[in-house]
């Protein structure tokens, strides 16, 4: 019974040092997480006796768990747009290239192949969606497939829908002074057209007249060198200078009453050949904050925003915190092109490692709960950065220490069990 017991402990202790070993050569390998080992007793056998206190002796150990310690690696930049760290809980989705199934990984050390695809360095493609929603957003709702952005493909326009301006119009201003600001906005084919505000001090206290204008050549039925109005109407502050009302005149549809709305409008055809543009001023934005206001100061236009861009060249990428792909072109022009996936499990030591920084479903993990990084429970991402692994070497370097120490008392348990057995049988000499 000692050697068995001896037997077991040298057995387990030896995986023990297996995992440390694993540990140690995985010090440098992105997104590893270390591994831990738990021992627990065998079953004990009942000895007989006269005590009234069961006595048992044990039968030696076994490994109770190897399991994996997902604590934060720390993050390091690498100056490389395709790389991607997780801040948190949760892994990347990667689907393998034969199309047998997906895998997960902490590991962002991703690239474009040969055809614009995002994969891991073997291969595996990142999973996420770039399927976009008519604001142009991406729309997260479907399943995740692969991520696809060709270098050097000119991406189509996106007309603008809508515009904004933070303005504020003086309340000492005489009858008939105008104050104006411009918005550039883009048509169905991408082609920029400069929209003027031009804004007229009415005799009333805190009321404005508005017109909205482009250049009269760039409108079908328009005159060159005479600005086209698209949209007009009246603005009315209150006495603390908040925005009461909004009128339109004209083409301009919404706006009206209190408390005031958005203005839409439909402006004619292009002469370029572009269809009419559907523009909405976001005249009430967040909060029911509105983007006008009346006070004594001298008026000025403090923020402009439209939605719109032209064609482009796709020169570089970014990735934000929460796993949108942002790519540059153009003048500067940015637009997000993709979305990154993250699943989060109920149980991740539950998870089966299947190499290569990988890891596979099973059912102790439970189900993949896939959505966007910081939703759900699930962490945030760090672009330009890889999570490097969370091995501490002065942890593993003191567990060596103690398993090395539990296989020598171990191998001691044999040597004298093994000594008292010759005893045993010299006796009879």
């Amino acid at each position: 019974m000692s050697f068995a017991a001896g037997l077991s402990g040298l057995s387990a202790n030896s995986t023990y040092l297996s995992t440390i070993g694993n540990n140690l050569a995985n010090i440098n390998t992105i997104g590893f997480k270390s591994s831990t080992v738990t021992f627990m007793d065998l079953v004990s056998q009942t000895m007989g006796g006269t005590s009234s206190n069961p006595m048992q002796v044990g039968l030696g150990v076994t490994t109770g768990s190897i399991s994996p310690v997902f604590s934060q690696g720390a993050i390091e930049n690498t100056r490389e747009a395709t790389n991607a760290a997780i801040q948190g809980n949760g892994f990347f989705v990667v689907a393998n290239p034969s199309g047998s199934g997906n895998a997960f990984t902490r590991a962002g050390n991703f690239s474009f192949d040969n055809n614009g695809a995002l994969v891991s360095p073997d291969g595996w493609k990142v999973q996420g969606w770039t399927a976009t929603n008519v604001d142009g957003t991406i729309n997260t709702t479907g399943t995740p497939g692969d991520i696809t952005i060709p270098p050097g493909v000119l991406r189509a326009p996106t007309p603008t829908t809508e515009f904004r301006t933070i303005t504020n119009l003086d309340a000492n201003a005489a009858a008939g002074d105008t104050f104006t600001t411009s918005v550039q906005i883009y048509d169905s084919l991408g082609q920029p057209h400069v929209m003027t505000m031009t804004y007229e001090k009415q005799a009333a206290a805190g009321s404005w007249t508005w017109q909205a204008t482009v250049p009269g050549e760039e409108i079908a039925g328009g005159v060159a060198g005479t600005p086209f109005p698209i949209m007009t109407g009246t603005a009315v502050f209150d006495a603390d200078g908040a925005l009461a009302t909004v009128t339109v005149a004209g083409a301009g549809t919404g706006g009206g009453g209190t408390p005031p709305a958005d203005v839409t409008v439909t402006t004619p055809a292009w002469t370029n050949g572009a269809g009419p543009s559907a523009l909405v001023w976001d005249v009430v934005g967040a909060n029911d904050v509105a983007s006008l206001t009346g006070f004594a100061s001298a008026s000025s236009t403090s923020s402009k925003a439209q939605n719109g861009s032209a064609a482009g060249m796709i020169d570089n990428i970014s990735i934000k915190s929460d796993g949108a792909i942002v790519a540059t072109f153009g003048a500067g022009q940015t637009v997000t092109v993709g979305q990154l996936a993250l699943a989060s499990f109920n149980n991740p030591k539950g998870l089966v490692k299947l190499g290569s920084n990988r890891y596979g479903e099973s059912q102790a993990a439970g189900i993949a709960n896939i959505g966007v990084a910081g939703t759900g429970g699930r962490g945030t991402l760090i672009g330009s950065a890889l999570e490097q692994s969370n091995v501490d070497i002065a942890q593993e370097f003191t567990r060596m220490i103690l398993a090395q120490r539990g296989y020598q008392a171990n191998s001691k348990t044999i040597t004298t069990a093994d000594e008292m057995l010759l005893d045993t049988l010299q006796l009879k000499r």
